[in-house]
């Protein structure tokens, strides 16, 4: 349709908007026209001039007839002009550049081409210029409103106050910090005040817009921390079992991966599974990692948990069953994980425990509530109780030191509380806590850990030391299990040294009290075998311990040498998608560098490399030093100075009671990340009004 010959046959003018439309969209034809040849002749000499098509990039507005075989303006074309460019065509080709110069000055050229070019576009009138400025002016104010909320959001979440217990609907004095931020923001700011007082919609800061921009804050942050996982060569993820003050169990979600050469670990989310079993501790993780990781198994090359997770069998824990989709994801003791969780892994397995550690945080949290209590108590003991938090990460072994050692002085204090107490509570409480310090089974529990966890005490210290190897932690391993062993040898020793009590043997009934003796003792063998296996499996994969080494420069020298092949070839091993020979000779031109010995541990290499954009010459040594900075270390290190697990303890506390939990924790967790992104709040505001259909406009209009 838009050759030549069909528009010279038809008045452009003429058509409709829709057939004018396709013939611009069409554009001007452009036949190569090599048959387009003129000849001269001057003397006896013929010359010949052929069309360049290169003119037709030059000119956008010349165009040709393959047909007639001229050249013609398109523009001119279509709405008519110079006779010979729009009618007859061209071919005189000795004289074209004047020709076309003086065309395209011509004034009907110019109307012509300015006439195509404005063909189709929408002529805006004023007034409706004015109507989008006007709806756009409005939007800028609505969204202004809305990010002062998101503020007051943002800020409850960062320093963990608490926000709307209820709906502004229900009238009440006390509305809670988030609307009492409001009102407070109204008072300071005129586009907010004029909103709250005359808008008809979204003027009163309910508990249904809370939870929407909380749900918004959490997608917002979880993109980002996707991206960022997507762009990291290796992650790691660290599981930890938290329990709420309404007991409730959850699992605590920690990514952890490389940003800059720097280690960082982001808060993604608590976990609700439906049993405590391994099948669906399982799934639990599993359906939460899967859509991140699954495509690409092999960047997975750590794993860490604790508390029930671990527990089990060797083939069916839930890091076994873990690794069977992600292949490298080997299990590593975190920095974050106290040790003393072993023990606590142990109570777990039985209902006595359990009950046994409820009763002893009893104790000391009558104490750590009374001013007055805690007065009785160093009068007569001297010695404080340290106060117990109520999640599963903290348990202080002072506690059970303390009351085994001053118990019959703590019964003498729950007599003195009662005797000049006035308040029916303490006395009760007293009176239960005096009967429960002479309880059979709680002195039987309180004697067995009192040995125990001297033990688990040292091997702590020793696992947690700075520059720690796999050959200490075997060692330290062995002697705690050879020392629980001796407990377990001499348990019905112990069983009956606790049974001669004199307190004891008056307070309960003798009736089947060879049965309980037995069934406890039964349960003590079982803990102490417990805590056996679990410091075996714990600190069974501690060779990224020993992969850290070809890094200690103060080896270097000896490594110039003597290369450490053997670590190399355990490396190698445990990750076999590096290039073994590519690895071996840059680590060994690393070790011959003097510019490499001054610097010292993983980060610093890491960072002199990268600043000096070696990272292609040191390709697999970068790799390598990226992969040992994702791995939760075991031992204490200079990146350790953070721990999100101990911030998400501490928001918890916080925090238990309030619904939209992730959101919460992400916002005083994350907060760094929230205040380094400048477009947070519009990226927020932008999944808000994705959510539903809104009576208030937030979407700008284009002209």
């Amino acid at each position: 349709m838009n050759s030549i010959q069909e528009l010279l046959k038809l008045k452009f003018t003429t058509l409709s908007f829709e057939k004018k439309m396709e013939i611009k969209s069409l554009g001007r034809p452009l036949p190569t026209l090599f048959n387009l040849i003129q000849e001269s002749k001057k003397g006896n000499k013929i010359y010949r001039r052929r069309f360049n098509p290169e003119l037709f990039q030059k000119y956008k507005w010349l165009c040709g007839c393959e047909t007639n075989v001229k050249l013609f303006c398109f523009p001119c074309v279509c709405f008519g002009g110079d006779w010979s460019w729009s009618k007859t065509g061209v071919t005189d080709l000795i004289h074209l550049l004047s020709k076309i110069n003086k065309h395209e000055n011509s004034f009907k050229h110019i109307q012509n081409e300015a006439n195509l070019k404005i063909l189709g576009t929408v002529n805006i009138d004023a007034g409706y210029k004015l109507g989008i400025k006007r709806h756009n002016e409005q939007v800028y104010k609505n969204r202004d409103v809305l990010e002062k909320i998101l503020n007051c959001v943002k800020f409850c979440g960062k320093y963990e106050l608490p926000l709307c217990d209820r709906d502004v609907k229900v009238k009440s004095k006390n509305q809670g910090v988030f609307c009492g931020l409001i009102d407070l923001y109204s008072n300071f700011d005129q586009n907010l005040r004029d909103h709250l007082q005359n808008s008809m919609v979204f003027n009163e800061p309910s508990k249904t817009i809370q939870n929407e921009l909380l749900d918004c804050i959490l997608n917002v942050v979880r993109n980002q921390i996707l991206i960022e996982i997507h762009n990291s060569d290796f992650v790691s993820i660290i599981v930890d079992e938290t329990t709420d003050t309404a007991n409730s169990f959850q699992l605590a979600l920690i990514f952890r991966y490389e940003i800059n050469g720097k280690p960082v670990e982001h808060f993604w989310g608590y976990l609700n599974p439906k049993g405590h079993n391994v099948e669906s501790l399982t799934q639990t993780i599993l359906k939460e990692i899967n859509p991140i990781l699954e495509k690409t198994p092999s960047k997975l090359i750590a794993q860490s948990y604790d508390g029930v997770v671990v527990m089990s069998d060797q083939n069916t824990r839930v890091n076994t069953r873990v690794k069977e989709k992600y292949p490298f994801a080997n299990f590593v003791h975190c920095y974050a994980h106290q040790l003393n969780l072993i023990m606590i892994q142990a109570t777990s397995q039985n209902k006595q425990i359990k009950i046994f550690f409820s009763n002893l945080s009893e104790i000391s949290e009558f104490f750590s509530s009374s001013p007055q209590r805690v007065a009785v108590l160093n009068d007569i003991v001297g010695s404080r109780l340290p106060r117990t938090v109520q999640t599963c990460w903290n348990f202080h072994i002072k506690t059970i030191n303390t009351v085994y050692e001053y118990r019959e002085s703590l019964i003498e204090c729950m007599d003195k509380i009662v005797s000049i107490s006035l308040q029916s509570c303490t006395i009760n409480k007293a009176t239960g806590l005096k009967r429960l310090l002479t309880d059979e089974t709680f002195i039987f529990w309180l004697t067995i850990f009192h040995k125990i966890m001297p033990h688990v005490d040292c091997l702590h210290k020793v696992v947690q030391a700075k520059n720690t190897d796999p050959v200490q932690i075997q060692k330290s391993i062995d002697c705690f299990t050879k020392e629980i062993s001796k407990i377990r040898d001499d348990m019905t020793n112990i069983c009956q040294y606790i049974s001669k009590y004199s307190d004891i043997e008056n307070t309960f009934k003798r009736r089947k009290i060879e049965d309980n003796i037995n069934s406890r003792k039964l349960a003590a063998l079982e803990v102490c075998d417990v805590l056996s296996i679990q410091a075996q499996s714990r600190f069974d994969f501690t060779k990224h311990l020993t992969i850290a080494k070809l890094f200690q420069n103060d080896k270097y020298e000896e490594y110039k040498y003597t290369f450490p092949l053997t670590t190399l070839n355990i490396f190698v091993e445990c990750y076999p998608f590096f290039v073994q020979e590519r690895l071996k000779t840059e680590l060994e031109v690393m070790y011959s560098r003097d510019d490499f010995h001054s610097l010292c541990g993983v980060i610093p290499t890491i960072n002199y490399i990268s600043n000096n954009n070696m990272e292609d010459t040191f390709k697999e040594v970068f790799k390598l030093l990226k992969l040992l900075v994702v791995i939760p270390m075991t031992s204490s290190e200079a990146e350790r100075s953070f721990s999100t697990l101990k911030r998400i303890k501490t928001c918890l506390r916080g925090t238990m009671n309030e619904e939209r939990l992730n959101a919460l924790t992400m916002l005083s967790i994350e907060s760094c990340m929230i205040n380094e992104d400048n477009s947070f709040n519009q990226k927020v505001i932008n999944e808000f009004i994705k959510i539903k259909e809104r009576k208030m406009n937030f979407v700008y209009v284009d002209v």
